[in-house]
């Protein structure tokens, strides 16, 4: 009886060394990012800017340095490290030349993305108040995949920037970051402002 087993074990032995196996590594997953519907709620009428953002996201003041009054983050708890960050300038006692200044800083803050950007393509457009609003969408592994600025060229200019605060490859992120660029689309396509505020300086 210790024959046959010893024989079954050598042919299976040789039946093995014969066959040549080949090793296929596990494709890299990510964790699934269940997203929610668009849904939308109002600034409060104590900014001198309105618009409507996501009802998935809360309003902090920009406790930084350099912030300036009506500087806030809109971020979204649910993703955890997404958030807009959007800073205001009062430009009603400015001349031409400070306006273009903003924009040309605009222009320049995305621009220095450039090194690891892949791409960036800018679209110029008026939402439904003809107000002037760009945005520039950033390819590849840059901290901020989306930027933009409106301004009514009179009183009022807003800048906005969107900022991830994880070593999460923009690849497996994607899903979220074209649901928040749908979501500050309507923030653009409903902003308006609000003229009656005293500015702040």
């Amino acid at each position: 009886m210790k024959k046959f087993w010893y024989g079954c074990l050598c042919m299976l032995l040789l039946a093995a060394c014969g066959e040549e196996v080949e090793y296929v590594p596990k494709p890299k997953g990510y964790n699934r990012i269940d997203l929610p519907k668009h849904e939308y709620q109002s600034l409060p009428d104590t900014f001198p800017y309105f618009f409507e953002y996501s009802k998935h996201a809360i309003i902090r003041p920009d406790s930084s340095w350099m912030a300036e009054p009506y500087w806030i983050h809109i971020i979204y708890p649910k993703f955890g490290y997404a958030e807009v960050q959007v800073t205001y300038k009062d430009i009603s006692d400015s001349t031409e030349k400070k306006l273009m200044e903003l924009i040309n800083d605009s222009y320049h803050l995305t621009s220095k993305h450039q090194i690891k950007a892949y791409s960036i393509e800018e679209t110029v457009f008026k939402n439904a108040l003809g107000q002037k609003a760009a945005v520039f969408e950033l390819s590849g592994e840059v901290p901020s995949q989306f930027q933009f600025y409106t301004t009514d060229s009179v009183r009022h200019f807003l800048r906005g920037a969107l900022y991830f605060r994880t070593a999460t490859k923009n690849d497996s992120l994607a899903p979220v970051i074209d649901f928040i660029k749908k979501d500050i689309i309507h923030m653009l396509n409903t902003a308006r402002w609000n003229d009656n505020l005293p500015a702040k300086k």
